[in-house]
């Protein structure tokens, strides 16, 4: 069963473009606070608040290395995500596929309408 508060955090922390874009460079391997901060105009402190936000979420971890601590990517809390996004999904391509069934059948009475005449 799914969590509610972790699934509020975690669309919350995704909600923010700054974040994701970290996200997707922590797919690519583990990352120190400067590093995650190169590609933005912002400072490490601003960084560093992101940061804790996708802590908080779950969608990281903080290492330590020596001097470095590094950020992990940890993805359960997208698989959870998708999960319930899944549900959704197949909601909705229930539905579509019900309306594709009646626009079929009207297209047939149509033509069966249109035979008479």
């Amino acid at each position: 069963m799914l969590d509610a508060a972790r699934l509020d955090a975690t669309f919350a922390a995704l909600s923010d473009p700054t974040r994701r874009a970290i996200l997707a460079r922590l797919a690519q391997g583990d990352a120190s606070v400067t590093e995650l901060a190169e590609p933005f105009a912002m400072s490490q402190p601003a960084i560093s608040k992101h940061l804790k936000v996708l802590e908080g979420a779950g969608l990281i971890s903080r290492g330590r290395d020596a001097q470095r601590r590094p950020c992990k990517l940890e993805a359960e809390p997208l698989a959870e995500a998708t999960g319930w996004l899944i549900e959704y999904r197949q909601y909705w391509e229930t539905s579509f596929e019900r309306l594709d069934d009646l626009l079929d059948e009207l297209k047939r009475l149509e033509k069966l309408a249109g035979n008479r005449n």
